[in-house]
Protein backbone atom coordinates (compact mmCIF):
# COMPACT_ATOMS: atom_id res chain seq x y z
CA UNK A 1 0.00 0.00 0.00
CA UNK A 2 3.06 2.28 0.16
CA UNK A 3 4.02 4.90 2.74
CA UNK A 4 4.53 8.58 2.02
CA UNK A 5 5.17 11.94 3.66
CA UNK A 6 5.30 15.63 2.85
CA UNK A 7 7.15 18.36 4.73
CA UNK A 8 6.84 22.15 4.61
CA UNK A 9 8.86 24.50 6.81
CA UNK A 10 12.36 25.83 7.46
CA UNK A 11 14.99 24.03 5.37
CA UNK A 12 16.14 20.73 6.85
CA UNK A 13 18.27 17.89 5.54
CA UNK A 14 16.61 15.02 3.75
CA UNK A 15 18.38 12.80 6.26
CA UNK A 16 16.44 14.39 9.12
CA UNK A 17 13.17 13.39 7.43
CA UNK A 18 14.04 10.03 5.87
CA UNK A 19 16.55 8.44 8.24
CA UNK A 20 16.84 10.06 11.66
CA UNK A 21 13.35 9.75 13.22
CA UNK A 22 12.84 6.51 15.20
CA UNK A 23 10.01 5.46 12.86
CA UNK A 24 11.39 7.15 9.76
CA UNK A 25 10.21 6.51 6.23
CA UNK A 26 13.20 4.21 5.74
CA UNK A 27 12.13 2.15 8.76
CA UNK A 28 8.55 2.13 7.48
CA UNK A 29 9.82 0.53 4.29
CA UNK A 30 10.62 -2.69 6.17
CA UNK A 31 8.69 -2.32 9.45
CA UNK A 32 5.44 -0.44 8.78
CA UNK A 33 2.93 -0.30 11.60
CA UNK A 34 -0.31 0.11 9.66
CA UNK A 35 -0.51 -1.43 6.21
CA UNK A 36 -4.17 -2.48 6.75
CA UNK A 37 -3.74 -5.73 4.90
CA UNK A 38 -1.96 -4.14 1.95
CA UNK A 39 1.29 -6.12 2.14
CA UNK A 40 4.01 -6.35 4.78
CA UNK A 41 6.94 -4.36 3.38
CA UNK A 42 7.46 -1.46 0.99
CA UNK A 43 10.33 -2.73 -1.14
CA UNK A 44 9.16 -2.09 -4.71
CA UNK A 45 10.82 1.26 -5.25
CA UNK A 46 11.05 4.67 -3.62
CA UNK A 47 11.41 8.30 -4.45
CA UNK A 48 12.06 11.68 -2.91
CA UNK A 49 11.37 15.08 -4.44
CA UNK A 50 12.50 18.38 -3.03
CA UNK A 51 12.53 22.06 -3.90
CA UNK A 52 15.89 23.85 -3.93
CA UNK A 53 16.41 26.41 -1.17
CA UNK A 54 14.59 29.62 -2.04
CA UNK A 55 11.65 27.87 -3.71
CA UNK A 56 10.04 26.27 -0.69
CA UNK A 57 7.12 27.06 1.56
CA UNK A 58 6.60 30.71 2.26
CA UNK A 59 8.62 31.92 -0.72
CA UNK A 60 6.01 33.09 -3.20
CA UNK A 61 8.75 34.19 -5.58
CA UNK A 62 10.17 30.71 -6.04
CA UNK A 63 9.93 29.54 -9.64
CA UNK A 64 12.32 26.60 -9.94
CA UNK A 65 10.93 23.12 -10.37
CA UNK A 66 11.58 20.33 -7.87
CA UNK A 67 14.38 17.78 -8.08
CA UNK A 68 13.64 14.06 -7.89
CA UNK A 69 15.61 10.96 -6.96
CA UNK A 70 13.87 7.64 -7.65
CA UNK A 71 14.87 4.00 -7.82
CA UNK A 72 13.09 0.68 -8.43
CA UNK A 73 14.63 -1.18 -5.48
CA UNK A 74 14.18 -0.95 -1.70
CA UNK A 75 15.19 2.34 -0.13
CA UNK A 76 17.31 0.53 2.46
CA UNK A 77 19.52 -0.99 -0.24
CA UNK A 78 20.37 2.24 -2.06
CA UNK A 79 24.05 3.17 -1.54
CA UNK A 80 23.79 6.76 -2.76
CA UNK A 81 20.75 8.17 -0.98
CA UNK A 82 22.26 8.32 2.55
CA UNK A 83 25.11 10.53 1.37
CA UNK A 84 22.81 12.65 -0.79
CA UNK A 85 20.31 13.03 2.05
CA UNK A 86 22.99 14.15 4.50
CA UNK A 87 23.99 17.19 2.41
CA UNK A 88 20.70 18.16 0.73
CA UNK A 89 18.50 20.71 2.47
CA UNK A 90 15.01 21.86 1.54
CA UNK A 91 11.95 23.49 3.03
CA UNK A 92 9.54 21.41 0.93
CA UNK A 93 9.85 17.65 0.46
CA UNK A 94 7.64 14.79 -0.74
CA UNK A 95 8.89 11.22 -0.36
CA UNK A 96 7.43 7.74 -0.73
CA UNK A 97 8.28 4.05 -0.47
CA UNK A 98 6.32 1.65 -2.65
CA UNK A 99 4.55 -1.65 -2.15
CA UNK A 100 3.48 -2.56 -5.66
CA UNK A 101 0.10 -4.16 -6.28
CA UNK A 102 0.33 -7.71 -7.62
CA UNK A 103 0.46 -7.61 -11.41
CA UNK A 104 1.79 -4.07 -11.65
CA UNK A 105 5.38 -3.50 -12.79
CA UNK A 106 8.29 -2.78 -10.48
CA UNK A 107 10.23 -0.09 -12.29
CA UNK A 108 11.65 3.32 -11.49
CA UNK A 109 8.97 5.24 -13.39
CA UNK A 110 6.27 3.57 -11.26
CA UNK A 111 7.69 5.03 -8.04
CA UNK A 112 6.37 8.27 -6.58
CA UNK A 113 6.74 11.14 -6.60
CA UNK A 114 5.34 11.76 -10.05
CA UNK A 115 6.10 15.22 -11.36
CA UNK A 116 5.29 17.91 -13.87
CA UNK A 117 6.46 21.51 -13.67
CA UNK A 118 6.25 22.64 -10.07
CA UNK A 119 4.06 19.71 -8.96
CA UNK A 120 4.94 16.54 -7.05
CA UNK A 121 2.38 13.77 -6.46
CA UNK A 122 2.10 10.50 -4.56
CA UNK A 123 -0.57 7.83 -3.98
CA UNK A 124 -0.83 5.45 -1.03
CA UNK A 125 -3.45 2.78 -1.68
CA UNK A 126 -4.97 0.77 -4.49
CA UNK A 127 -7.66 1.14 -7.16
CA UNK A 128 -9.97 -1.86 -6.88
CA UNK A 129 -10.94 -3.65 -10.07
CA UNK A 130 -7.98 -2.23 -11.97
CA UNK A 131 -8.07 -1.52 -14.84
CA UNK A 132 -11.66 -2.22 -15.90
CA UNK A 133 -13.24 -0.28 -13.03
CA UNK A 134 -11.67 3.00 -14.11
CA UNK A 135 -12.27 2.87 -17.84
CA UNK A 136 -14.79 5.69 -17.42
CA UNK A 137 -12.49 8.16 -15.65
CA UNK A 138 -9.59 7.20 -17.91
CA UNK A 139 -11.77 7.82 -20.97
CA UNK A 140 -12.05 11.47 -20.03
CA UNK A 141 -8.31 12.01 -20.45
CA UNK A 142 -6.65 13.14 -23.67
CA UNK A 143 -5.38 10.15 -25.64
CA UNK A 144 -1.84 11.52 -25.46
CA UNK A 145 -1.96 11.46 -21.65
CA UNK A 146 -2.98 7.80 -21.71
CA UNK A 147 -0.23 6.91 -24.18
CA UNK A 148 2.40 8.65 -22.06
CA UNK A 149 1.51 7.43 -18.56
CA UNK A 150 4.62 7.16 -16.39
CA UNK A 151 3.80 3.47 -15.88
CA UNK A 152 0.83 1.12 -16.42
CA UNK A 153 -0.27 1.46 -12.77
CA UNK A 154 -3.20 2.80 -10.82
CA UNK A 155 -1.04 5.50 -9.19
CA UNK A 156 0.15 6.80 -12.54
CA UNK A 157 -3.44 7.02 -13.76
CA UNK A 158 -4.49 8.90 -10.62
CA UNK A 159 -1.66 11.35 -11.26
CA UNK A 160 -2.83 11.82 -14.84
CA UNK A 161 -6.36 12.57 -13.62
CA UNK A 162 -5.15 15.10 -11.03
CA UNK A 163 -2.74 16.68 -13.51
CA UNK A 164 -5.48 17.02 -16.15
CA UNK A 165 -7.59 19.00 -13.68
CA UNK A 166 -4.65 21.19 -12.69
CA UNK A 167 -3.96 21.97 -16.35
CA UNK A 168 -7.61 22.95 -16.76
CA UNK A 169 -7.30 25.51 -13.97
CA UNK A 170 -8.56 23.63 -10.93
CA UNK A 171 -7.05 24.51 -7.58
CA UNK A 172 -4.90 21.80 -5.94
CA UNK A 173 -7.68 21.01 -3.47
CA UNK A 174 -10.26 20.79 -6.26
CA UNK A 175 -8.00 18.59 -8.39
CA UNK A 176 -7.38 16.11 -5.57
CA UNK A 177 -10.91 15.95 -4.16
CA UNK A 178 -12.62 15.68 -7.55
CA UNK A 179 -10.29 12.87 -8.57
CA UNK A 180 -10.86 10.94 -5.35
CA UNK A 181 -14.64 11.26 -5.63
CA UNK A 182 -14.67 10.21 -9.28
CA UNK A 183 -12.46 7.16 -8.79
CA UNK A 184 -14.15 6.12 -5.54
CA UNK A 185 -17.52 6.13 -7.31
CA UNK A 186 -16.16 4.11 -10.24
CA UNK A 187 -14.10 1.67 -8.15
CA UNK A 188 -15.74 1.12 -4.74
CA UNK A 189 -13.43 -0.13 -2.03
CA UNK A 190 -10.41 1.71 -3.41
CA UNK A 191 -7.87 3.27 -1.07
CA UNK A 192 -7.10 6.76 -2.28
CA UNK A 193 -4.68 8.61 -0.05
CA UNK A 194 -3.11 11.24 -2.29
CA UNK A 195 -0.43 13.87 -1.69
CA UNK A 196 0.08 16.87 -3.98
CA UNK A 197 2.47 19.77 -3.47
CA UNK A 198 3.89 22.73 -5.36
CA UNK A 199 6.47 23.49 -2.67
CA UNK A 200 4.30 26.16 -1.06
CA UNK A 201 1.30 24.12 0.08
CA UNK A 202 0.36 20.45 0.35
CA UNK A 203 -3.03 18.88 -0.32
CA UNK A 204 -3.78 15.38 0.90
CA UNK A 205 -6.74 13.03 0.82
CA UNK A 206 -7.64 10.33 3.33
CA UNK A 207 -9.79 7.61 1.79
CA UNK A 208 -9.44 4.08 3.08
CA UNK A 209 -6.01 4.41 4.66
CA UNK A 210 -4.18 6.32 7.39
CA UNK A 211 -2.67 9.80 7.49
CA UNK A 212 -1.35 11.77 10.44
CA UNK A 213 -0.39 15.44 10.68
CA UNK A 214 1.92 17.36 12.97
CA UNK A 215 1.98 21.13 12.52
CA UNK A 216 2.88 24.36 14.29
CA UNK A 217 3.35 27.98 13.25
CA UNK A 218 6.43 27.17 11.16
CA UNK A 219 6.19 23.59 9.95
CA UNK A 220 3.78 20.95 8.70
CA UNK A 221 4.54 17.26 8.38
CA UNK A 222 1.98 14.88 6.85
CA UNK A 223 2.79 11.18 6.95
CA UNK A 224 1.13 7.80 6.50
CA UNK A 225 2.41 6.98 9.98
CA UNK A 226 3.90 9.28 12.65
CA UNK A 227 7.66 9.20 12.29
CA UNK A 228 8.27 9.70 16.03
CA UNK A 229 6.51 9.98 19.39
CA UNK A 230 6.72 13.77 19.55
CA UNK A 231 3.51 15.30 20.98
CA UNK A 232 1.26 17.00 18.48
CA UNK A 233 0.55 14.24 15.99
CA UNK A 234 -3.11 13.85 15.14
CA UNK A 235 -4.69 11.24 12.92
CA UNK A 236 -6.91 12.62 10.16
CA UNK A 237 -10.33 10.90 10.05
CA UNK A 238 -11.24 8.86 7.01
CA UNK A 239 -12.81 10.56 4.00
CA UNK A 240 -11.26 13.94 4.63
CA UNK A 241 -9.03 16.28 2.66
CA UNK A 242 -6.21 18.25 4.24
CA UNK A 243 -4.49 21.41 3.04
CA UNK A 244 -1.34 22.69 4.74
CA UNK A 245 0.43 25.89 3.82
CA UNK A 246 1.34 29.41 4.92
CA UNK A 247 -2.23 29.93 6.19
CA UNK A 248 -2.13 26.87 8.46
CA UNK A 249 -3.77 23.46 8.26
CA UNK A 250 -7.34 23.03 7.06
CA UNK A 251 -9.44 19.86 6.97
CA UNK A 252 -12.68 19.26 5.07
CA UNK A 253 -15.02 16.38 4.27
CA UNK A 254 -14.71 14.33 1.08
CA UNK A 255 -18.17 12.73 1.28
Amino acid sequence: MCRHLAYLGPPVTLRSLLYEPPHSLVRQSWAPRDMRGGGTVNADGFGVGWYPDGTAAGDAGGTRNPVRYRRAGPIWSDPTLPELAAVTRSGAVLAAVRSGTVGMPVQESAAAPFAEGRWLFSHNGVVRGWPDAVLGPAGGLPVRDLLTLDAPTDSALLWALVRHRLRAGASPTEAVTATVREVAAAAPGSRLNLLLTDGVSVVASVWGHALSVRADDRTALLASEPVDDTPGWREVPDRRWVRAGPDGVHVGELD
